[in-house]
């Protein structure tokens, strides 16, 4: 007989040895075989049966580097493909997951919550950083100049600990520890011993590129050096969108939390503004890095995330945008005026859609057949390349006419990347929404082109200043 995929006989004396699992998978198999019982499924050696096959792919997934709710999960899903009663478990047991409380959170954390209280130290060790350069005079308001370092430096202030929390959790190799910490120094050296015009052009460029680049860089940590891995690499796409938005909700609530403290302070009669622009929120700022970063990284691996959640809102919204502004250029036959904000607003709109298009793809079965949203999606792509192909033209013709310049150059280098990009994408969309090929190779092309993004940051921050004599 065949149960869940699994090859039964009825015969207890069939059902291998299971391997040991911690106490909270015990748990957790203790209450799917009470369901099972109670649902009737069966005779209880085919359960048994099930259980083990259950009990060695929990074992196997956490071998691979799954935790213990992702592999329970994963493995649960598995044993269901063909029991609809184990499904449904699965799915209150990821709702269950998603909606836990923060006590559940913690409890799964590693042994002990081990996870939170490295996090919280690590969050707590950030916020000191930042405070450590105003005991050499250097103040985060300062008006001589002396303000901008903390913009510099931003990333050295929060990223590093985000490096040692993923170290420390995926007992990452010494080695990729090493080349990581190597990456770092380069960036800091870079930032602050390039001889910048202050306030110029490249220097505020190297700035917002800086932060891109060492946080790939993080990402090969956060694999465990398997930043090769297709896999990983998508993992950690992932992950960057779910800690945004979390981090997002953090700074929410801390702003919430913030003003309600000046509130009740001022109600004695007690003035806090200083000991929040100078302790709360900059030392709120940098440690909601790390925290955000362990939530993203505890919750992941659940059914549903938020981010390919969005994307299910706004991908035809943004569609809709972007076909309403075709078809008003051209009954009105105005063209476009590529100022400096046009140009910063264009390449946003590629980041936006490439957001949109990446997280859609991070969530979606590569196994299925493509349905509306794919042809949807691939009707976004297709907008925004042909919006953005009348903008680049006007961005070409300024070009020409008032010269390069180190932002007009960085906005078109930026605006060709993402056109590269979003073009391949089109092409693999349109080749599975038409059923000539899988959807395997858009997911890859994804993974395979973030490096790109990498070397561009790189570029950025050592390449201009000294092509731009540091202007």
């Amino acid at each position: 007989m065949q149960t869940g995929g699994v090859v039964t006989s009825g015969n207890p004396s069939d059902v291998p040895s299971a391997p040991d699992l911690s106490a909270a998978i015990e748990r957790d198999i203790a209450e799917w075989r009470t369901s099972a019982h109670r649902r009737g499924q069966g005779v209880a050696p085919d359960v048994e049966v099930r259980e083990a096959e259950l009990r060695r792919q929990v074992a196997d997934l956490q071998r691979a580097g799954l935790d213990e709710a992702e592999a329970f999960l994963i493995g649960l899903k598995r044993i269901g493909e063909e029991d609809p009663d184990s499904h449904t478990f699965a799915r209150r047991y990821a709702e269950r997951l998603w909606i836990g409380t923060s006590t559940e959170l913690i409890a799964r954390s590693g042994a002990g919550g081990r996870d939170v209280v490295v996090a919280l130290a690590l969050a707590i060790a950030a916020g000191i950083s930042i405070k450590v350069p105003e005991l050499f005079g250097v103040r985060i308001a300062a008006e001589d100049g002396l303000g901008l370092f903390y913009a510099r430096n931003f990333s050295f202030f929060v990223l590093p600990f985000l490096v040692l929390f993923f170290g420390w959790k995926r007992r990452t190799k010494p080695k990729v520890m090493t080349g990581v910490g190597v990456t770092f120094l380069l960036g800091a050296m870079a930032i602050n011993l390039l001889p910048f015009t202050p306030g110029g052009a490249t220097e505020l460029l190297a700035i917002l590129h800086l932060p891109m680049g060492l946080w790939l860089a993080v990402g090969i940590v956060h694999s465990g050096g398997a930043w090769r891995s297709h896999d990983a690499r998508m993992d950690y796409i992932r992950f960057s969108g779910e800690w945004f938005i979390y981090y997002c909700l953090i700074a929410l609530g801390g702003g919430v939390l913030i003003l309600c403290t000046g509130i009740v302070f001022s109600a004695i009669g007690v003035d806090i503004g200083l000991v929040i622009g100078s302790w709360i929120l900059p030392c709120g700022v940098v440690g909601a890095v790390v925290i955000a970063g362990w939530l993203a990284d505890a919750k992941q691996s659940v059914i549903e995330n938020m981010a390919p959640v969005l994307t299910l809102i706004f991908t035809p919204l943004f569609a809709l945008m972007l076909l309403a502004f075709l078809v008003t250029m051209l009954l009105t036959g105005s063209g476009i005026d590529v100022g400096r904000e046009a140009l910063i607003g264009f390449d946003l709109l590629l980041v936006v859609v490439t957001g949109l298009l990446v997280y859609s793809i991070s969530a979606r079965d590569p196994d299925k057949d493509p349905g509306i949203f794919d042809i949807l999606q691939l009707a976004l792509v297709v907008a925004a390349l042909a919006v953005d192909g009348m903008a680049l033209w006007s961005i070409l013709a300024r070009i020409s006419e008032y010269g390069f310049t180190p932002n007009r150059v960085a906005a078109l280098g930026e605006n060709l990347i993402l056109v590269v990009n979003l073009s391949g994408c089109a092409l693999l969309s349109a080749r599975f929404v038409s059923g000539r090929a899988t959807f395997a190779p858009l997911e890859r092309w994804q993974t395979d082109y973030v490096p790109v993004y990498a070397l561009w940051a790189s570029i950025v921050v050592l390449v201009f200043p000294i092509a731009f004599r540091f202007i």
